[in-house]
């Protein structure tokens, strides 16, 4: 019964966000409260919600002073210099500008943390796709994507997971798993050309000069033919001549918020601090990626430093701290809500029956193949699980499943790997809400187009994987 009603329930998730029925938050709360009053477990709401909380709260805490951060290094300039360089390699062309994108995920996804992967990279690219009224989703699904194939980085987390939890060494995990990983990525930049490839059939093809013209009026239009899978699309006019696809004015000026990543005019520039910011957040990544002090302490010391020394005035702290209060408070209150969703899923017992139904329906003969059916598996349970759910809870299960039949624990390691492209989307993981949220993308958007996308990069890696003999 809890098996049939915890599928029922991330079922019911899905479909209710994705037709636009329910917002994330209400949906991440309310139907994991019904689910479990459904159960007989009502009266242990309260502690499952508790447990939920405690365990996100350190996550909640870095992403709501990682905006905060990050925000203010967009305030002052830090990134204007990326954005123009990128879009000058990309030459206002859709397909450099959405393999751009991809790139870009992928060398900042080094970190090892995807909530400041997407930060850097939605910083850096959303003005653009803005400005040649490309689709944002497009935007959200390749970076998303590429970060899930990099995510497997021994320093990202999923690697560490499962060499805790079968006792082996996170190198011999990792390393021969480089090359199926690099046809991953490699498939990522492939994916990202073909949907470049479509957005520049839908929109045109802009001449560098017009996008960066900014002598001459620049509004916003909106583009014929209607946008990529479901989002809002805009084209571009400069000066008396309309871009490719364009329509009727939409009458959003160079002050439209697309705009603000590239405004060279705008107050809060602090250039003359151009290089204090740039180390600072060097030494921040540095500082996360070596572990000198936890994730959320580290933001929340850099936040109060880079307001302090851009901004010493108080009321210009706080006139910054509102500008991104909004994007504070969806991203954190949408981490809260899914400990809702988690904690019930955790503490009725719902994903240990899920895990042990799944595990238990794997037929006998396949035991020799136990590897393939864990790469197979990790695509589903890692989207509808955590990973700390999947690798302590279901892996040492597959493990000891495998042994049985004489697979080397290593290779079911290996393979549990494959479904990370795809467990970046997850409604569980709270780097997304920051992706979606700065991307301005509604989350139903994000997961009708990214899902398929990303599955089908796991397949890839999963195939290359047993090619190269690695599973």
């Amino acid at each position: 019964m809890l098996t049939v009603l915890g599928f029922a329930m991330i079922a019911t998730f899905l479909v209710l966000i994705m037709l636009k029925k329910m917002s994330p938050i209400a949906a991440l709360v309310l139907i994991p409260a019904l689910f479990c009053v459904a159960v007989g477990q009502g009266a242990q709401l309260g502690d499952y919600v508790i447990d939920g909380v405690g365990k996100l709260a350190p996550t909640a805490a870095m992403l709501m002073f990682a905006i905060v951060y990050f925000g203010v290094m967009i305030d002052v300039g830090l990134f204007d210099p990326i954005v123009r360089g990128i879009l000058r390699f990309c030459k206002a062309d859709p397909v450099r500008v959405v393999v751009g994108t991809a790139v870009l995920a992928a060398i900042v996804s080094l970190d090892g943390d995807g909530s400041t992967t997407f930060m850097i990279t939605v910083s850096a690219m959303y003005p653009l796709y803005k400005r040649l009224g490309m689709s944002l989703v497009v935007m959200t699904g390749v970076a998303a994507t590429a970060n899930g194939v990099m995510n497997t980085l021994p320093w990202g987390g999923p690697t560490a997971r499962a060499a805790t939890a079968l006792k082996l060494d996170a190198g011999d995990i990792f390393v021969p798993m480089i090359p199926a990983l690099g046809v991953g990525l490699l498939f990522v930049f492939a994916l990202a050309y073909v949907l470049g490839r479509r957005e520049r059939k839908r929109i045109g093809y802009l001449s560098l000069d017009d996008v960066l013209d900014r002598d001459s009026e620049t509004v916003l239009v909106t583009a014929g033919g209607g946008s990529a899978d479901g989002a809002t699309a805009a084209g571009t006019k400069t000066g008396s001549g309309a871009g490719p696809g364009a329509g009727g004015p939409g009458g959003a000026g160079p002050e439209d918020e697309g705009f603000q990543g590239l405004d060279p005019h705008r107050a809060t520039l602090r250039p003359r601090l151009y290089w204090f910011n740039a180390a600072l957040t060097a030494v921040l990544l540095t500082a996360m990626i070596m572990e000198l002090l936890p994730i959320p302490v580290l933001f929340l010391l850099g936040a109060a430093l880079a307001l302090t020394v851009n901004y010493p005035d108080m009321a210009q702290q706080k006139a910054r701290i509102a500008a991104h209060a909004d994007n504070v408070l969806n991203v954190a209150g949408m981490v809260f809500a899914a400990a809702v969703f988690t904690g019930v899923l955790n503490g009725t017992g719902m994903v240990k029956h899920m895990a042990d139904w799944l595990v238990g329906a794997i037929p006998e003969g396949l035991g020799p193949h136990m590897a393939l059916v864990t790469g197979v598996l990790s695509i589903p349970l890692t989207y509808f699980m955590s990973n700390d759910g999947f690798y302590f809870g279901v892996v040492p299960v597959l493990a000891e499943a495998g042994a049985a039949h004489g697979v080397s624990p290593l290779e079911i390691a290996r393979a549990s790997l494959v479904g990370q492209a795809l467990h970046m989307s997850s409604p569980l993981v709270p780097a997304v809400y920051v992706l979606v949220g700065m991307a301005k993308v509604e989350f139903g958007d994000h997961t009708r187009f990214t899902v398929k996308w990303a599955a089908l990069t796991s397949l890839v890696v999963l195939a290359a994987g047993l090619l190269f003999g690695i599973i």
